[in-house]
């Protein structure tokens, strides 16, 4: 078996590291990683012949030459991302939160990269394996690091946080997502706060919105910088202009080209944080205002027929909420929702409350998809299908015109299917 110090100076030789045999680079090291339909291990040879420097393997009738033999190859994985994170000298700036995360981290990028050489997470690899695969990413070139961690259980941002080590974070919000792997809202509250905790006890900085009383709470004992509407160490307020959302401080104003007012916080994280590390002022707004919204997150298309709002990458009932509380504001709304996976006991009560909140808010023209909205609706209310290819079949015959359309939706439901009919 090869020790983690053997497998870190393979590393520093070979830094770029791959896990699917499909995306090899030559000269990498593939980790032959397990899932429940597959062994990493019987690719290691295809991974060699493809140009992989070495395979990391943890099942012995697989060795061989170029092979390195570990115990566990997720293990390994992760260990030699905490080594590496032992090494690095850079600020690493952590972020977890309900929603929001991936925006969050690509506008603090944009911000950062004003001023600093920065690494970001790349779409969002936050899990248990994309956040040792983020920490291996991190080069002598860069100056400063932002890793997004994601989790829908308790102690899972807790092991994140041994290995990313952050120095400082953030928690963009709570919101209720993941509910059946939390065990509830109150769950979700603690699992998230695990990044607060372990800023407190390794002395690091929070960075806090002084207007959200639950973040003010769980970050206490813990240094912080905290920004509000009206408290805070820095003030600053929401702006809009049109369809977008943006953000003024002191007499500096950065108009984003996010829609929707719950992005908002998702920009003053940006503004916060790269204050706190120099960047200035007119470089901030310069960074906001060059971000251009990809991955199907708070998209605004105009297209022949219809312009869309295409934010269907995830949902739960906070997002959701927003999401058509924003919608609200458009002349001639249409909604395509699709259905909130991971909610556990709380699915029928969340699904029946986002079909209360259609009627309040006035938005009569509407389309659900998925098995969940449609037990939750009455035979009269809206036009519902059990899936996203029953609904794209409506859509070739009945597609809206004319109108400002949200789709919004759990990934599983790959609402972003639709796009094409409208």
């Amino acid at each position: 078996m090869h020790s983690i110090e053997d497998l870190y100076e393979i590393y520093r030789r070979n830094p770029i590291i791959s896990t699917d045999t499909r995306k090899i680079v030559p000269g990498c090291i593939f980790f032959a990683l397990k899932g429940e339909h597959f062994n990493g291990n019987q690719y290691a040879e295809e991974a060699l012949n493809k140009g992989a420097a070495y395979a990391v393997i943890d099942e012995p009738q697989y060795n061989g030459k170029d092979r390195v033999l570990v115990e566990d190859c997720l293990t390994a994985l992760q260990d030699l991302a905490r080594h590496h994170r032992k090494q690095l000298e850079i600020p690493v700036i952590g972020l977890t939160g309900s929603n929001g995360k991936t925006t969050s981290k690509e506008l603090l990028r944009d911000a950062l990269k004003q001023k600093f050489k920065v690494y970001a997470t790349k779409g969002n690899l936050n899990n248990h394996i994309g956040v040792p695969l983020s920490i291996l990413e991190i080069a002598n070139e860069h100056e400063i690091a932002v890793i997004e961690m994601g989790a829908n259980h308790q102690k899972e941002i807790e092991f994140l946080c041994t290995i990313s080590k952050p120095d400082m974070g953030f928690i963009t919000n709570f919101g209720k997502a993941h509910l059946e792997g939390f065990g509830g809202f109150k769950g979700v509250v603690k699992g998230k706060s695990e990044l607060y905790d372990y800023l407190r006890t390794s002395g690091g900085l929070a960075f806090v919105c002084a207007d959200d009383k639950k973040q003010m709470k769980r970050s206490k004992g813990i240094k912080r910088i905290t920004f509000g509407e009206e408290s805070g160490d820095l003030h600053i307020g929401p702006q809009a202009q049109g369809i977008y959302v943006g953000v003024q401080w002191n007499d500096r104003m950065a108009m984003s080209q996010l829609t929707g007012a719950y992005n908002y916080r998702n920009l003053t994280y940006a503004v916060l944080i790269a204050r706190h590390f120099g960047v200035e002022d007119d470089d901030i707004v310069s960074g906001l205002e060059s971000y251009r919204p990809n991955l199907n997150r708070s998209q605004f298309q105009k297209r022949q027929r219809n312009n869309l709002i295409v934010d269907c990458y995830n949902a739960n009932p906070t997002s959701m909420k927003a999401a058509i509380e924003n919608l609200r504001s458009f002349d001639r709304p249409f909604a395509i929702l699709g259905d909130m996976l991971e909610l556990g006991e709380d699915s029928g009560k969340e699904h029946k409350k986002i079909c209360k909140l259609l009627k309040k808010e006035g938005i009569e023209e509407v389309i659900l998809v998925g098995p969940l909205f449609a037990a939750c609706k009455r035979p009269d209310e809206f036009t519902s299908f059990a899936t996203t290819e029953e609904a794209a079949q409506y859509l070739k015959k009945h597609g809206p015109k004319e109108r400002t359309v949200l789709l919004k939706g759990s990934r599983g439901i790959a609402l972003e299917q639709l796009i094409p009919y409208l």
